[in-house]
């Protein structure tokens, strides 16, 4: 098949360094295995309908379900992320997520794991949270489920953001709370504020403009079906699958 997704050989020497040892039998072929892995997920296919040049569907699956409990896929994008990203100006956003009906059972796991996912007007969502760099390339996310706010992702994310000169938001992250945080971090916030204010708030509004950059991104994730949509339950596989996707679309 002519459309098939197959990594290069420069692609493949910028991943081998996040790859976990291999103990005892070696595996099989990590550029036919993980190419098999991308093509699904970006076609949002079932591991049963896997063409068969890229191996077995249960190996596929079985490498897929193992690296990402292991957080091998997030390694890969933060790894690469941290290499190139440009930190002069950073980015952060939320978007939803649609939960297909066979992710979205409510009933949680057992030990008490939700699977964040939650009910908000447009169904079934989760929510992702992103922080971008100046270019609107992904270095860091958090998932949430889609009816929890803004604040909550910012919360999170707030100790990990790195060293950066501006934080570019919208609105919905106007609270002094955050702009206190991020000045203690050395950031200066470009965020316009609520009209509730009682006094208007200044921001470089010729650098806000530059915010489209992380909703492009979102939009370049969501051409991955499975991204845009939810199938998987597990949390951890389904984030791995938009730090995948992260990796192959913007530092690969």
């Amino acid at each position: 098949m002519s459309n098939l997704f197959w990594l290069n050989d420069e692609q493949m020497a910028r991943l081998k360094p996040y790859f976990p040892k291999s103990h005892g039998k070696p595996r099989v072929d990590d550029r036919r295995v993980l190419s098999g892995i991308i093509f699904i997920n970006r076609n949002g296919l079932r591991w049963s309908d896997a063409p068969r040049e890229y191996g077995p569907p249960k190996t596929l699956y079985n490498r897929w379900k193992r690296w990402s409990e292991k957080g091998v896929f997030a390694r890969i994008m933060e790894g690469l992320a941290a290499e190139h990203s440009d930190h002069k100006a950073i980015m952060i956003d939320a978007t939803y997520l649609k939960a297909h009906r066979t992710a979205s059972s409510l009933r949680p796991e057992k030990g008490g794991r939700g699977r964040l996912i939650g009910r908000t007007k447009g169904g079934m969502n989760t929510k992702l949270h992103a922080v971008t760099d100046a270019s609107g390339r992904p270095i860091r996310f958090f998932m949430t489920a889609g009816q929890v706010s803004d604040y909550t992702g910012a919360r999170a994310l707030l100790s990990s953001l790195p060293a950066a000169d501006w934080m570019i938001a919208d609105r919905g992250y106007d609270a002094d709370w955050f702009r206190d945080a991020l000045k203690d971090k050395g950031i200066r916030p470009c965020i316009p504020g609520r009209t509730s204010r009682d006094k208007p708030v200044r921001y470089d509004k010729r650098r806000y403009k530059r915010r489209n950059r992380i909703e492009i991104m979102f939009g370049r994730l969501k051409d991955w079906r499975r991204v845009a949509t939810r199938y998987d339950r597990c949390p951890k596989v389904f984030l791995s699958a938009i730090a995948l996707a992260a990796a192959v679309i913007f530092w690969l």
